[in-house]
């Protein structure tokens, strides 16, 4: 297969599961090539994601978990290595737990893995979107972050209570999109634009995969959300849709949409910027 056949490329964090794996599909559909960034493997009997493997159109790039750093950072150098250029980066993973947990940096894990890693994603992978032709970067936010009630870093990194999917969760998307938008003119220079998008709200629930959702939302989720079909169209309307020229905006069901706490957006950016240069950056491999 001749690769220039299909000239846009995308990255997709969490590509293999959920909405990733729908958006990795609906791209690869569309003649993208697709550098999936994951954990877990894709669907072994979808014959489909397999023929694009061995086409060279998907390739995967895994690493043990997002938010070790030591890992990341090993797959990071890979795809610097072997890649050439990115159109758009889709900074998709995340998930919500069951219970108060930390990353291997002690941060809280949604928080480490929902707010500074997709951060740490983008300044590794900067070269390569100022290579690319469509210069967009996507986040994946939430509309649970209308729920939040009180914010700021403290909270942020080491929360005093937690609420599923309504607690550290919420606040580290809403996190995002605060640093989403308080980056936006920096990356302008270069003709980056980078958008925060709520993909509605979906089915993806994994069998054998413990929940963090509040245990009366899982039979709502079975019963009335979207597949995650949805959400992956969701994103990429968000970054190909009627907003696709504007940059630093939170799009909650396709349309751009004010943040809260928005007093807070820079001084979430310099903390997420602190710690990428002093505990990722610096650091040897």
């Amino acid at each position: 297969m001749n690769k220039r056949q299909r000239e846009n490329i995308a990255v997709i964090t969490g590509a293999s599961a959920g909405i990733g794996l729908e958006l990795t599909r609906k791209l690869l559909s569309e003649d993208w090539q697709v550098i999936a960034l994951i954990r877990s493997d894709f669907p072994p009997d979808d014959m489909s994601i397999q023929t694009a493997v061995k086409s060279g159109w998907l390739r995967i790039y895994k690493t043990e978990d997002l938010a070790d750093y030591t890992s990341l950072r090993r797959t990071l150098e890979e795809i610097k290595g072997k890649e050439q250029r990115i159109d758009i980066l889709f900074n998709n993973a995340g998930g919500s737990f069951s219970e108060l947990s930390y990353s291997k940096q002690g941060r809280e894990k949604h928080y480490e893995l929902m707010t500074v890693v997709p951060y740490i994603i983008l300044m590794e992978l900067m070269e390569l979107i100022k290579s690319g032709r469509l210069k967009t970067v996507i986040n994946t936010s939430s509309s649970a972050l209308k729920f939040t009630k009180e914010f700021n870093i403290e909270i942020l990194e080491r929360p005093k209570v937690f609420r599923k999917l309504l607690g550290p969760y919420a606040t580290s998307k809403l996190a995002l999109s605060l640093w989403t938008q308080a980056i936006a003119p920096q990356l302008a220079k270069d003709d980056i634009k980078i958008r925060s998008v709520d993909p509605g709200s979906n089915n993806t629930l994994r069998k054998g995969k413990k929940s963090g959702l509040p245990i009366l939302v899982i039979p709502l989720m079975k019963l009335f959300f979207s597949p995650p079909t949805h959400g992956a169209g969701k994103l990429y309307d968000g970054a190909l849709g009627e907003h696709r020229n504007k940059t630093g905006v939170f799009l909650l069901k396709g349309q751009v949409a004010e943040l809260k706490f928005k007093d807070e957006a820079q001084n979430v950016l310099e903390r997420i910027k602190a710690i990428y240069e002093q505990e990722f950056s610096q650091r040897d491999c």
